[in-house]
């Protein structure tokens, strides 16, 4: 019974995509919207539904992805399966891979 029971809960699973719970979940955090680095060559949109889209100079969407933010820290997951991390230090303004980033008005 025990394996039958542990059979379905795996095959329900796996018929859903990564990250679905969370990507229906609405963030609880106020840093959804855009950011960009002060030269405007990257550009960093955090959705409200906890994805990601991420522009790097004349290529749009050249990651994407799902994000979760926990305080002033947030962590992320690129569907190509690389992760990477950032911290708000105020506000306006995000730390993540070694840029700044502030949020656009």
């Amino acid at each position: 019974m025990q394996k039958t029971l542990a059979s379905a809960v795996a095959l329900a699973l796996l018929g859903q995509p990564s990250g679905a719970a969370s990507e229906s979940a609405q963030p609880s955090h106020p840093y959804v919207g855009m950011w960009h680095t002060d030269d405007d060559r990257v550009r960093h949109e955090l959705l409200p539904n906890g994805r990601y889209d991420e522009a790097r100079g004349t290529r749009e969407s050249a990651y994407q992805g799902r994000y979760e933010v926990d305080g002033s820290y947030i962590q992320y997951w690129d569907d190509t399966g690389f992760t990477a991390d950032g911290v708000f230090v105020d506000e306006n303004t995000l730390h993540h891979a070694g840029m700044i980033l502030r949020r656009q008005p």
